[in-house]
């Protein structure tokens, strides 16, 4: 478990993706409060590990318990690869980096430096002090925020460099979000998280900023709840972006045009032939989005 002491809290939490998720919220403070505030050596088994200020070892089994830890039991996570599954989303979502051995993890806090800064060694500081200290320490917050503005008006430009391909009617990816999500969940269910999403905004008129946090945020849980409820319908293959279709000629464009949707689920073959049916009738008989991506 953690030691003793404080960390900071930045308002600018608010504004992120997982403030209103209460499952990454409660996990990345988690992960706020196990990193240490100093260098240190860790024995590891037979090993030692050295942390730096905002780096802690951890492991599947470890991070489930420290998840657990005062919960009800409705409301533990059984699975210990849901809890260490939710720390690569944090990853993925720029929050910390993973560092993966054969016995262990470390986890390393990103930008530990700039939002927890080197006062938190200080921890038996009386309020005068904190009152003397502040001048300086507001100096040095405005100055960080300054450098991260300016980070993130750099990592915009670059993000905006980078083209999304379209991978379904209503979604677009880019390369590496598509290849992120299959790395994690494998093809079959990515691409039936593609699917759910591109139903629903095709359906409601959402529209999201970035469809690959949407997926993250509410799809991967929507794909687990049909995985417990009997299984999944294999979603129907497709192109991978606009950018593939140059690589076929009208021969294959037309025969394209005459596949079939094939899903499998685990259910009865009528939900097989409903499937079946209503995708038929948003296909209007044109060729299949989805059936270069076979052929590519």
């Amino acid at each position: 478990m953690a030691g003793k002491g404080w960390i900071k809290l930045h308002r600018k939490i608010r504004d992120s993706s997982i403030f209103n998720d209460m499952q990454l919220f409660r996990l990345w403070t988690i992960c706020l409060t196990e990193a240490t505030h100093k260098e240190r050596d860790q024995i590891v088994g037979k090993q030692t590990v050295h942390l730096m200020p905002g780096e802690f070892v951890t492991g599947r089994f470890q991070i489930q318990e420290l998840y657990n830890y005062g919960l009800k039991k409705d409301d533990q996570q059984k699975g210990d690869k849901t809890v260490y599954r939710w720390l690569e989303m944090l990853e993925t979502s720029g929050f910390l980096t993973i560092k993966k051995t054969n016995k262990y993890s470390i986890v390393t806090i990103d930008n530990w430096g700039i939002y927890q800064g080197d006062d938190q060694n200080n921890d038996q500081q009386n309020d005068q002090q904190m009152t003397n200290k502040r001048p300086s320490n507001d100096h040095q917050m405005t100055t960080n925020k300054n450098v991260k503005n300016i980070e993130n008006v750099k990592n915009d430009k670059k993000k905006d460099s980078i083209p999304k391909i379209k991978f379904a009617e209503f979604v677009k990816l880019t390369q590496g979000e598509y290849d992120k999500l299959v790395l994690a969940h494998g093809e079959d269910r990515t691409k039936r998280m593609i699917e759910i999403l591109d139903n629903y905004k095709g359906s409601k008129g959402k529209k999201y900023a970035s469809d690959y946090r949407a997926i993250l945020n509410w799809v991967v849980e929507r794909v687990e709840e049909e995985e417990q409820k009997g299984g999944y319908r294999q979603a129907k293959p497709f192109s991978g972006g606009q950018a593939a279709s140059s690589k076929h000629d009208a021969n294959s464009q037309a025969q394209a045009g005459q596949d079939s949707w094939s899903f499998t689920d685990s259910g009865s073959n009528q939900q097989d032939r409903s499937g079946a049916e209503g995708d038929s009738e948003r296909s209007t008989g044109a060729g299949s989005k989805y059936d270069m991506f076979v052929r590519r």
